[in-house]
């Protein structure tokens, strides 16, 4: 890697119809302390575009109103957000790729630490963490603390502590060109970051946990939309344990326990209404864990109904996927799959 003084960060973003986001997250963008960077902004199909641009006379994308951070800004066919990225990374000129969430908002000072980082601890590879910034909704806040919480997750999307090693996920990782380069770009699948993890892990990259370098991460808006998230998260864990044989740890067990635990305890307590003590347990230290937290009983509240959503939600599309593709051995096979999407990065 080169020298990190001297490094270009390309923010690769692929957006599709998020308009709204797109624009606080340039505004964070354009209030940083360290300007070495670039933003490669790529509409996947959007058919509400996110930024006002203009054709130049060389041909390309001029975008208006961003005038003091430098953008290049593509739109292509809807083909997924794995995609966009390898199309973003293909087109851009740094020296170091870093991957936001269109729903992220940067701390003024997220390339200045990025920098400092790579300075004092280089690696091939890194992941940060995400919080809840001031400004998200009360639900968006307590989504946050069940996506992060210990209690809920193990640690394992980026805190300080885990029950497995460290994963950079993709609304907060970065790597060097000559990762991509060597590993290739993302594949078109769920849990594609997980993926692009192991495979750079797997090619002998150092892989490290920035947690100063994090990331205000707005999630969804409501319980409806974090439980379809969750639940294919869930069937994604199984896709990957096909994919990396032996891969799969106890902590990716515990959502499906838990809600199998649940349902027999809720039963059980038909007869032996005791039963329901551990669950109660439970509940109170979610509560406790989140009030401290958060700091607003609401939030704290809202806290334990979306961390029930997350343990549920992951926990069903854990089993629906373990029953469907590891018993019954039924659905396409996990390399058919690929080798399906393997055509449309080809052609980038």
């Amino acid at each position: 890697m080169k020298n990190p003084d001297t490094l270009l960060f390309s923010i690769i973003v692929p957006v599709y119809n998020r308009p709204d986001e797109i624009a606080d997250l340039l505004k964070s963008l354009e209030v940083q302390t360290d300007s070495g960077f670039e933003v490669v902004i790529v509409e996947d199909g959007s058919t509400q575009p996110c930024l006002n641009s203009e054709v130049g006379r060389d041909g390309t994308l001029k975008v208006q109103g961003h005038d003091n951070i430098r953008i290049q800004y593509f739109r292509k066919e809807n083909e997924g957000r794995s995609i966009a990225r390898n199309y973003g990374m293909n087109r851009a000129n740094g020296d170091y790729f870093v991957f936001v969430d269109s729903d992220c908002i940067l701390p003024p000072e997220y390339i200045e630490r990025l920098r400092d980082c790579l300075k004092v601890n280089p690696v091939d590879c890194f992941g940060g963490p995400d919080a809840a910034h001031d400004s998200f909704t009360p639900t968006q806040k307590a989504i946050n603390f069940a996506m992060t919480a210990f209690l809920t997750t193990g640690g394992i999307r980026g805190g300080k502590v885990s029950m497995e090693k460290f994963t950079p996920r993709t609304f907060n990782m970065g790597f060097s060109k000559e990762v991509f380069d060597k590993v290739g770009g993302f594949r078109e699948m769920f849990s594609e970051d997980i993926d692009m993890s192991t495979r750079i892990r797997l090619a002998g990259y150092s892989i490290s946990l920035y947690p100063d370098v994090y990331v205000y991460h707005k999630r969804r808006g409501n319980l409806a939309k974090f439980w379809r998230q969750v639940h294919v998260f869930g069937m994604s864990r199984i896709t990957l344990q096909l994919l990396y044989p032996g891969s799969m740890k106890i902590v990716h067990w515990l959502p499906a326990i838990f809600t199998i635990g649940v349902a027999l305890l809720v039963l059980g307590s038909i007869f032996y209404p005791w039963l329901l003590i551990p669950l109660g347990v439970y509940i109170v230290a979610l509560w406790i864990s989140a009030l401290c937290e958060v700091n607003n009983f609401k939030i704290s509240l809202l806290a334990v109904a979306a961390s029930f959503t997350q343990l549920f939600g992951y926990g069903t599309g854990f089993i629906k996927a373990y029953v469907d593709k590891i018993i019954l051995k039924r659905g396409r096979n996990v390399q058919e799959e690929i080798e399906i999407r393997k055509g449309k990065n080809e052609k980038l």
